[in-house]
């Protein structure tokens, strides 16, 4: 949030400033979702589409999110997706602190990945929980052998380790869009149910993925909990509206807290949303997925021809609209001041465009934030294009600075 700060202040005084490096669709909300919106606002007496609603949101629009499930995923049992057990949220940030506050105590440990969304430590570091960094595997993944290893890592330490209580995973992953494979997901779900750990499924970027399957974990378990959100896929982000699915168990705790921390999610972004699964809606929706893969491909085939780009390791960008760089060895001789932390900020003050850093989403104590760098391809393709322009020219002038030890001032 550092670059998007000083990106609006550098645009602020009459620049212009190539945002890449954040997760905000260039769109705005579907045409059928804001025509919903001025038709409720303008009806004779709006106060209906004003006031609160239920804690666990309007009751037609939690339908059409079961139908949604049982539409787009297989082997869901309906059960599952009840409309009793989906909890309509004031963004997917709300249904995070409804799932944290409702499943765990302070001093709980909870599981995340060492390169991840940074809101998740955050939260529960806020919360007071501990936090137990699990190491992402050569494909940026958390599987069920990572989690596995980390699990018995902390039996064998005896008393001196907690066990896990929980775990938070995306996927697609911010920041480097991989995915888990229906499999991967299964294993997740099932050692975290023999386990007895709570498994939060984060599956906010589903929907925006090229060419692999995407699965949710309620196809494997009916214990875990699944925040999805209305700002990604529907790119309704300043409208601020997500859902949960969670387990029967935790109804009365969530709508408790639903109650007191938000009363309810706001009434003309739910009004407007249950336009989102029309044909038009999804029509338009699925141009935006295109553009996105187009913006990909055009980063992606950038950075393959940036001379010594076998040095650079690149996250798999299955899904979602980020790609996440590690720089390697080869380009990163001094870390503490030619890092990715320099490389960003140059980036943004020489030639007008935003990466993020990798120290928003590494683990402090892994020692690779300063490596890695994510470029959003959510702002579209002339961005992109543009972006990538630039970049290709201020590379070899950036690895000639840092490898001769040059400092940004």
């Amino acid at each position: 949030m550092d670059v998007l700060q000083r990106a609006n202040e550098l645009e602020a005084s009459g620049r212009e400033i190539l945002h890449c490096e954040v997760g905000q669709p260039e769109t705005g909300a579907p045409a059928t979702v804001a025509e919903a919106a001025v038709a409720a606002l303008t009806k004779d007496n709006p106060r209906d589409v004003l006031g609160y609603t239920d804690a666990f949101g309007l009751m037609d629009l939690r339908k059409r999110i079961a139908g949604h499930y049982l539409a787009k995923y297989e082997g869901i049992d309906e059960s599952v997706v009840d409309v009793s057990q989906i909890v309509v949220t004031t963004g997917s940030s709300g249904g995070f602190l409804l799932a944290f506050t409702s499943c765990f105590d302070v001093g709980d440990v909870v599981a995340v990945a060492s390169s991840g969304y940074p809101c998740y430590r955050n939260i529960l570091s806020a919360l007071g929980c501990e936090l137990a960094t699990i190491g992402i595997n050569r494909e940026f993944k958390i599987t069920a052998k990572e989690l596995g290893e980390e699990i018995a890592r902390r039996r064998e330490a005896g008393g001196g380790e907690k066990p896990i209580s929980g775990l938070i995973l995306s996927s697609p992953s911010n920041p480097t869009g991989a995915m888990l494979s229906p499999e991967e997901l299964k294993g997740l779900c099932e050692l975290c149910d023999e386990e007895g750990i709570q498994f939060i499924s984060d599956e906010i970027y589903h929907g925006i993925s090229y060419g692999k399957k995407e699965a949710t974990a309620l196809t494997y378990s009916k214990s875990a909990i699944v925040i999805n959100s209305f700002s990604k896929y529907y790119s309704m982000s300043g409208w601020r509206l997500g859902w949960m699915v969670i387990p029967s168990k935790l109804i009365p705790p969530i709508n408790a807290l639903q109650q007191n921390m938000f009363i309810s999610p706001p009434t003309i972004s739910q009004t407007a949303a249950m336009k989102c699964w029309d044909d038009d809606t999804i029509s338009e929706l699925e141009t935006h997925v295109n553009k996105y893969r187009q913006s990909r491909d055009i980063i992606l085939n950038a950075l393959s021809k940036l001379p010594h780009a076998e040095a650079l390791q690149l996250a798999p960008s299955d899904g979602g609209f980020y790609v996440y760089v590690d720089l390697g060895d080869e380009n990163v001789p001094d870390p503490t001041t030619m890092g990715s932390v320099a490389l960003c900020r140059a980036f943004l003050e020489e030639e007008g465009v935003a990466f993020t850093p990798g120290v928003d989403f590494e683990d402090p104590e892994g020692g690779l934030g300063n490596r890695r760098f994510r470029i959003s391809y959510a702002g579209g393709v002339d961005t992109v294009t543009r972006a990538m322009e630039r970049f290709t020219t201020f590379w070899p002038l950036w690895r000639e600075r840092a490898r001769g030890g040059v400092k940004l001032t």
